[in-house]
């Protein structure tokens, strides 16, 4: 099968580093144009990332002497590659109207960003919960006059964490009516460099700007459903969300606490439906589906970032601690690797799917 050439836009940053990481011998894609901003442009992407290289993993050699082009300027990408991954850094609007044209110039854009996830007709996908939701790639296409463009994009690196167990969960019978949800993020969420060390060290820091309100509200796009054209966030389920910052290079943990809205499953149960799951991207074999997609760690003191977040090649959704709720009806710890699976990995994951179902 021969690869879709693809490129990396915002390729010198920590999302874009992952990207190039996880795309070096894909079987699917091939890296062939890299961008970024005017002041890495005309340099090799070795020289553009001279002493930024972020990564424990040596540079793929495929990229180090590509030329890095300008991501803003979008006919450069024309002839060199059939598809972006968008880890663009700028403001919202900057980003949107990017995307937007990318996809108006025949490219399917893939993003990491947040700047189309409240858009009603971009589709907001974790491939093992809400695959269907790129059905509305057709209307968006349709209302857009776009023929080979698209926007998707990936949802909010603290929700890999906690939707897939929940959706798991809905899936087997029992609707989730309210959860709360506290979640400590690893530092690398930050992106480079990330928060002074004077700021983390013996500290914890509870605030995340914007990230109670996407763990808040994503979930309930996710959980919607298509409606003329359009996905329509479900009101069926609450969410209340606190999030902290802790001195953890990678790997998102969540705490959470689930009232269920009729029946309520026993521990049993809860283990007997995760244990069991899969889903899409298992049935059509993607290249970066993990198996299983949701681990369960009997240990009393698991899951840990440091020894779980590579699960799955750091796809999989680790979970533990799972037990009745003194206040709600259960609870337990969820984790998932912020960089891989919150971000480079569940974009690509995302691509595969997408190629999948036809859509280039």
């Amino acid at each position: 099968m021969d690869r879709i050439k693809v490129g990396v836009l915002g390729a010198t940053g920590m999302v874009g580093q992952n990207y190039l990481r996880l795309l070096e011998n894909h079987p699917w894609f091939e890296v062939t144009y890299i961008a970024a901003s005017p002041n890495s442009a005309g340099k090799t992407y070795a020289e553009a990332v001279k002493g930024r290289w972020m990564l424990e993993e040596p540079m793929p050699d495929a990229v180090k002497n590509l030329i890095v082009g300008d991501a803003n300027i979008v006919y450069s990408a024309k002839g060199k590659c059939q598809m972006v991954f968008s880890a663009i850094e700028a403001d919202k609007d900057t980003i949107r109207r990017l995307e937007e044209e990318y996809a108006k110039n025949d490219m399917p854009v893939v993003s990491n960003n947040s700047a189309h996830r409240s858009t009603p007709d971009v589709p907001m996908i974790i491939p093992e919960v809400n695959w269907e939701h790129a059905a509305v790639i057709k209307a968006q296409r349709k209302k857009r006059g776009w023929t080979k463009g698209l926007i998707a994009v990936k949802p909010n690196c603290s929700l890999q964490s906690y939707v897939t167990p929940l959706h798991a969960l809905q899936q087997a019978g029992y609707p989730i009516e309210m959860a709360i949800i506290s979640t400590m993020q690893a530092v690398s969420g930050a992106g480079f460099p990330g928060p002074a060390s004077l700021q983390l060290i013996d500290n914890v820091i509870p605030y995340i700007g914007g990230e109670e309100e996407k763990s808040e509200q994503e979930p309930l796009k996710i959980f919607g459903k298509i409606v003329d054209g359009k996905i329509v966030p479900t009101d069926s389920i609450k969410i209340s969300a606190h999030c902290n910052r802790v001195p953890v290079l990678d790997g998102h943990m969540a705490c959470v606490s689930l009232k269920f809205a009729d029946k309520k499953p026993s521990v049993k149960d809860v283990l007997q439906i995760w244990s069991r799951y899969t889903s899409e991207p298992q049935k059509l074999k993607l290249p970066s589906a993990p198996i299983p997609p949701i681990i369960y760690r009997e240990e009393q003191d698991r899951p840990q970032p440091r020894w779980d977040r590579d699960a799955g090649r750091g796809m999989a959704v680790t979970v533990g601690r799972l037990r009745p709720c003194n206040v709600f009806d259960i609870r337990f710890v969820g984790l998932s690797h912020n960089t891989v699976r919150g971000a480079a990995g569940g974009a690509i994951l995302m691509a595969e799917l997408l190629k999948a179902q036809g859509y280039f």
